[in-house]
């Protein structure tokens, strides 16, 4: 689960019916909970917000009658937000998909916390059809940024081509390039960090790298360095598969956490006076995770034709290179 849906602060109890012996958990859930959909209930199993016995088991789990299950329930979004006239950068457009250029510091879809200024409400207001299979709050929305993370967002118009678009999402048929700037320091030039991604066992908005744990997921991320500094680089990376904060987490893995990656890397801000030496100087270089989703590219859901989308680096990251390669060159 993203920090953009929350997870109930109370659990809900059950007991597991003799009935429902040989049940898939996430089945189970569902016939319980009907307004939650199946793929939820699952995101929900796969943030450690069920226990059953007091254990983590997978969605596909199969039930024995008996058992005590406590789960911690989302909150169900309300109606779909109105359209609001906010700017978007449109790199791609045609009947049946759009590709938005999403700025830093804009939620994808509405939550607690988050109900206007959304990228969903952007999309209402511009696009006159946009897809339904994601539910009300998420019209056209087949797969999330993070608020911080700027760059390449594709959206389905039709749910036909939402179907289609979900389906190379989670069969990794496409390709996802981001550029990244990190601190640290790393004497190789390119890799790929192989290491699973699980929920963090502490910090429900978190996830953490966990090695032989039943709800843990495989990742890979390919990096390779682009441009080296004193305490700092920039990368190319391309993740392999799809986990949640997958790259911020990899980068921190090998030393390098993301710039400004207040979730993982410490520090939510860069000034000038760290750049160049000088505390006083508290000019906010950077206030946001340096993490842009660069390029994509996908099979057009109805021609099947292979369609590659630029985003053009935004203007605080630019900055943020400028300042490097003038105080920090090597």
């Amino acid at each position: 689960m993203s920090g953009e849906q929350e997870l109930t602060s109370e659990p809900r109890e059950l007991i597991v019916p003799a009935a429902a012996a040989d049940t898939r958990l996430d089945v189970f859930l569902v016939s319980q909970f009907p307004t939650y959909s199946r793929v939820l209930l699952r995101k929900v199993i796969n943030a450690a917000g069920v226990k059953l016995d007091g254990r983590r088991v997978k969605a596909a789990h199969k039930l024995q009658g008996g058992e005590q299950i406590e789960i911690f329930l989302p909150e169900l979004p309300r109606e779909a937000p109105p359209g609001e006239d906010i700017p978007l950068e449109v790199l791609y457009e045609d009947d049946q998909i759009a590709a938005i250029n999403k700025p830093p510091g804009m939620v994808v879809h509405p939550g607690r916390g988050h109900w206007n200024g959304t990228l969903t409400a952007a999309l209402r207001f511009h696009f006159d059809n946009l897809s339904t299979t994601g539910g009300p709050s998420r019209p056209g929305i087949v797969h999330r940024l993070d608020r911080d993370t700027s760059g390449v967002i594709v959206v389905a118009k039709t749910d036909r081509a939402h179907m289609r678009l979900s389906e190379q999402f989670e069969q990794r048929t496409l390709e996802k390039e981001y550029f990244a700037i990190c601190v640290g320091r790393n004497d190789r030039d390119r890799d790929t960090i192989d290491q699973p991604i699980g929920p963090h066992p502490y910090q429900r908005e978190k996830m953490a790298i966990r090695r032989d744990e039943a709800i843990s997921k495989p990742a890979q991320t390919f990096y390779e360095v682009v441009e080296r500094f004193r305490g700092f680089l920039s990368y190319r990376v391309l993740p392999k598969s799809g986990r949640t904060h997958q790259i911020r987490l990899h980068l921190g893995y090998i030393g390098c956490p993301v710039l400004c990656d207040r979730l993982y890397g410490g520090r939510a801000v860069l000034t000038r006076g760290e750049l160049i030496g000088k505390p006083e100087d508290d000019t906010v270089v950077l206030a946001r995770q340096a993490l842009h989703a660069r390029r994509l590219v996908i099979a057009h859901p109805e021609t099947g034709k292979e369609l590659e989308f630029v985003a053009p680096l935004p203007a605080d990251l630019e900055v943020v290179l400028a300042a490097l390669r003038e105080f920090r060159s090597l």
